[in-house]
């Protein structure tokens, strides 16, 4: 059980969800609508693959971000350190070594079979991010939220970018496709998830970084909190969440209110989904901010954070569900909506 903590697997099973969701709830369905034959698109194997790149190279990121934080660790909560305990810091080397290398393979073979060059950078570029994140720029003023709110906005973006790229192919439908509004669709719909995580990881870690503020200190660090105090860091945050669901309000009025993208008609669904699913658990988060006085209360609001994650990538079977109903497409190939 240690080394599934260690690796931090609820939060890869969310990483593989999250793929799955924008490829079958959002890309699968959208190419079905414009007719595209999908044998053209990416392969159940590709995906797969491209899956476990993610959850591999994430994987080894957790295990050496906590190589490096095991001295802040003992401090913050010492109960779970893992590192130097039942597992060495050797064993942890070797365990990041490993997972981000077979990582690195299996993405680097998708970016191969795609041609994409897109692909392959991004493969090769993270594991360095999230290695320097850990060794560096966590301690960095606003550096180290940014690189992993980044990080988390490329989930759903290598997906969609693969995508393009197998579509995109000279043997499939080349440069024809790109006269078409096909890409820019699946761009604007997987670009707003991918926001979305961006801006929810931002807050989230922002908020761990108060949680974590004495370990920090001990440290040395320059998080958020440290240069301006929990009272300002708790202002920035109230403005991030703003600014979340502005966005929030601004897609549905441009791109979900009415789906104007396929003529779907109106639907009280989805707005009730986001009233209900996003602004009011937005407000209790903002409830939480206000009263967090220790780490306890700060951790409780991290969490409940993920949980507001996990509410904003299920929309995509909103999504799903109204697309399927307006033009007619079956729902993952089971039933017809009505």
């Amino acid at each position: 059980m240690n080394f599934l903590n260690l690796i931090r697997y609820k939060n890869l099973i969310f990483i593989a969800g999250l793929q799955w969701l924008m490829y079958y709830s959002i890309i699968l369905p959208v190419l079905r609508v414009y007719q595209i034959d999908l044998q053209y698109a990416m392969s159940g194997l590709q995906f797969a693959l491209l899956v476990g790149a993610s959850v591999f190279i994430a994987a080894g990121g957790y295990v050496i971000n906590d190589y490096f934080d095991t001295r802040i660790d003992e401090i913050n909560r010492p109960e779970k350190v893992i590192i130097g305990k039942s597992i060495s810091k050797k064993q942890a080397s070797l365990i990041h070594q490993v997972f981000t290398g077979i990582g690195v393979v299996l993405g680097l073979t998708v970016a191969y079979f795609s041609k994409s060059l897109t692909v392959g950078l991004i493969v090769a570029i993270v594991p360095g991010l999230l290695w320097f994140y850990s060794a560096s720029y966590k301690r960095q003023f606003l550096l180290g939220n940014v690189v992993v709110a980044l990080n988390a906005a490329f989930v759903p973006l290598i997906i969609v970018t693969a995508e393009t790229a197998f579509l995109s192919r000279p043997e499939n439908y080349g440069d024809l496709i790109t006269q078409t509004p096909i890409i820019p669709t699946l761009y604007v719909w997987i670009c707003g998830f991918a926001a979305f995580a961006f801006l929810t990881t931002l807050i989230r870690e922002i908020i761990k970084d108060i949680e974590d503020e004495h370990g920090d200190r001990e440290m040395e660090s320059r998080t958020i909190p440290i240069v301006w105090g929990a009272a300002k860091t708790k202002i920035l945050l109230y403005g991030l969440i703003a600014i979340t669901l502005g966005l929030v309000a601004f897609a549905y009025t441009k791109f979900i209110s009415g789906f104007g993208l396929f003529g779907i008609e109106k639907s009280s669904l989805a707005i009730r989904y986001i009233i209900f699913g996003l602004f009011i658990p937005f407000a209790y988060l903002v409830f939480l901010l206000i009263k967090a006085k220790t780490p306890a209360n700060y951790h409780q609001a991290a969490t409940f954070c993920k949980f507001i994650m996990v509410i904003g990538a299920l929309f995509s079977l909103i999504f799903y569900f109204l697309l399927a109903k307006g033009q007619g497409i079956p729902m993952f190939d089971l039933f017809i909506v009505k």
